[in-house]
C-alpha cells in the first residue's frame, strides 16, 4: 500500500542521475567552447603578428636597397653592401621585431659590362623560439646595379 501523494519506494531519486548527467554534459560543452574561443583568438593574433613580421622584413629589404642605391649620390666607387648582419631598429607597431639584414655583392659580366648583383636577405623575428607567440618571416631580394 502506498500513501496518497508519495512516490513508491522504487521511483525515488530517479531525477538525480539525470540532473548530474546533464550538468556533466553542459560543463563539458562549456569547456569545449572556451577552448575553441581561446584558440580562435590566439590564431587571429598570430595572423596579425605574421603580417607585421612580413612588413618588418620588407622594411629591412627596402632599407638595404636604399643604402646600396646611395641616396645622397656621394659615392663614386662601386657601392658596397651594408655591414652584414645589420640589426635594424623599427618604430611604431613594428618596434617589437628584431630585423637582421644580410647583403652579398657579386660581380657579374653582362657582355662587355661588369654588373654588381646584390643578394639581400631580411629576417624579422619576435618572441622566443618554441613559444606560442614566436613569429619569424624571411624575405630575399636580388637586384643589379
Amino acid at each position: 500500500m502506498t500513501r496518497p501523494g508519495r512516490c513508491p519506494h522504487a521511483q525515488r531519486g530517479f531525477v538525480l542521475p539525470t540532473a548530474i548527467f546533464l550538468l556533466v554534459v553542459l560543463a563539458t560543452l562549456a569547456v569545449y567552447l572556451t577552448t575553441l574561443s581561446r584558440t580562435s583568438h590566439i590564431s587571429g593574433a598570430l595572423d596579425v603578428q605574421g603580417a607585421r613580421a612580413y612588413q618588418a622584413a620588407r622594411a629591412g629589404i627596402e632599407w638595404a636597397v636604399w643604402q646600396v642605391n646611395d641616396p645622397q649620390g656621394l659615392q663614386v666607387a662601386p657601392t658596397p653592401c651594408p655591414a652584414s648582419p645589420t640589426p635594424l631598429t623599427l618604430g611604431g607597431t613594428l618596434a617589437a621585431f628584431s630585423v637582421i639584414v644580410n647583403c652579398t655583392r657579386i660581380l657579374a659580366t653582362d657582355g662587355a659590362d661588369t654588373v654588381a648583383v646584390y643578394q639581400i636577405t631580411s629576417t624579422a623575428t619576435s618572441g622566443v623560439a618554441g613559444e606560442v607567440d614566436y613569429v619569424e618571416r624571411q624575405i630575399q631580394a636580388r637586384f643589379s646595379k
